[in-house]
């Protein structure tokens, strides 16, 4: 009696899981594009929902900021909005003893959108860094930064500032490596602007957790963007060959 209790036991499982794959075969999924195209036959009852916090929103994202004298993307191993958006980390990385960095990193993974070309608004800049990273600056032995620069070239570049110059090989690794333009010194302590996040070795910057010194703002890396676009009015980028493959 056992025996068949324990077999009908197992039938019933078997019917389960049966019965359990055949409902998720029946599940179908669409890729469905967010375009302009979805805004041609606006749900009425959504809008009414969201009507009432517009305004709101719109006093956010709406201001401008400055002008863009060229379209920007982040790419690797170099790219337009990287390179400005580096440049950038650097640029307000003297809030602790008043002297800039030598050197700034922003990964690219963390550039969640494009700069438009033209006007540039707040909510522009909400697309493109919408995360609360804070602006750090990581002070790294010259051996340990080399490190760092082979986990950049393993991951085919990131954002560098324009103090950097990197040479990378297609199968990610660093072949030779320099700062203004001089070559690294493995005793010299190098301070770097960069995020919070990449600070713990997020991202596969494993060699940032070897800092032997962090500062950290209050800035999010968003508003240094924004006050950079504020105070030069306007702003462009170029490829400089800061990361070569060859």
């Amino acid at each position: 009696m056992k025996k068949v209790g324990f077999l009908l036991l197992i039938f019933c499982f078997q019917s389960s899981i049966f019965n359990w794959v055949n409902a998720q075969r029946q599940i179908t999924t669409e890729r469905i594009e967010v375009t302009n195209r979805l805004d041609e036959k606006p749900d009425a009852e959504a809008m009414a929902i969201m009507a009432k916090y517009k305004p709101s929103v719109d006093s956010i994202i709406a201001p401008i900021l400055g002008e863009s004298l060229v379209g920007m993307s982040a790419g690797r191993p170099e790219s337009l909005l990287s390179n400005w958006a580096a440049d950038v980390m650097v640029e307000f990385s003297d809030f602790s003893d008043g002297k800039k960095a030598d050197l700034g990193i922003i990964n690219v993974g963390g550039l969640r959108n494009n700069m438009p070309k033209g006007k540039v608004r707040r909510g522009d800049i909400l697309l493109i860094a919408p995360f609360n990273n804070l602006l750090v600056v990581v002070s790294l032995k010259g051996s340990d930064l080399l490190s760092l620069f082979q986990d950049i070239a393993a991951v085919g570049g990131e954002g560098v500032s324009h103090e950097v110059q990197l040479v990378i090989t297609k199968d990610g690794k660093l072949t030779d490596a320099k700062v203004s333009g001089q070559p690294i010194d493995p005793e010299r302590i190098y301070r770097i602007a960069t995020l919070n996040y990449l600070a713990e070795g997020n991202d596969r910057l494993y060699s940032m957790k070897k800092a032997v010194k962090l500062d950290t703002s209050n800035l999010y890396t968003r508003d240094c963007l924004m006050q950079s676009i504020e105070r030069n009015k306007t702003i462009t980028s170029k490829l400089e060959g800061r990361i070569t493959v060859k």
